[in-house]
């Protein structure tokens, strides 16, 4: 069976980062030239069976997902299996729920969207909207996604209301997770596990700059990870 990605969420045609991830992969796959395929999944219809057919998962904006739970079992299958896992904007946020949960150990770590009242809020609604903002990043040195990029700044597109919770920062840094990106005001904006071919969070949404003729630098070297990985043919990158 020739494997795929899967885009964990609930698919809106509608909604532009949605429309903008469908089109991004398109320009990464033509560019890499590469046959695998995408296909959208609402979270409530993952199951054990999700990784037999799929060799990555992009964890997409949209949320509140139907099924946080069956989103983080994926996110931390992939992270502990060594499979390419990136998340975007929403799917930032819940690695980050993932991470403290299951790493850090703060099993009741929370989401200010699913409950905004928990005791232990990892996620929390942002001060000011980022949505439809655009902001220049500082990244890392010999970070992944420096490297990635080959710049130590970038600019790129938000669409999200949520973001780390200031208070939980210190924590964060406490385990193996590398905060790998940040804007001017010294906010998490990118986040990358060590030692994984591509585990990497970002609360922007690089799919909506991405173009035919430039295709993200992001979600090439995704797709690159996911055809190194599970040794899919026609690779020539």
């Amino acid at each position: 069976m020739r494997k795929s990605i899967a885009l964990l969420g609930e698919y809106t045609p509608t909604f532009p980062p949605h429309a903008s991830t469908d089109a991004a992969i398109k320009h990464a796959r033509n560019f890499l030239d590469i046959d695998i395929t995408a296909e959208w999944i609402s979270t409530e219809d993952i199951d054990q069976r999700l990784f037999d057919s799929h060799s990555g998962i992009w964890v997409a904006p949209g949320s509140p997902y139907k099924s946080m739970e069956k989103t983080l079992w994926a996110i931390r299958y992939a992270r502990e299996n060594k499979i390419p896992c990136f998340g975007t904007c929403g799917g930032f946020q819940h690695i980050v729920i993932e991470y403290a949960r299951n790493v850090l150990g703060f099993k009741e770590a929370q989401h200010a969207e699913y409950d905004p009242y928990a005791s232990s809020l990892f996620i929390s609604q942002l001060a000011c909207s980022l949505a439809g903002r655009e902001m220049q990043l500082s990244f890392v040195p010999g970070s992944q996604v420096a490297v990635i990029y080959g710049n130590l700044s970038a600019k790129e597109r938000y669409y999200c209301n949520f973001g780390v919770n200031p208070d939980c920062i210190p924590l964060l840094k406490q385990g193996p997770m590398t905060i790998s990106g940040s804007d001017a005001e010294g906010e998490v904006r990118v986040i990358e596990y060590p030692n994984h071919p591509f585990f990497i969070g970002t609360l922007f949404v690089p799919q909506e700059r991405s173009t035919p003729e430039q295709p993200h630098p992001l979600i090439t070297d995704f797709l690159a990870a996911v055809v190194i990985q599970f040794n899919i043919p026609s690779f020539q990158h």
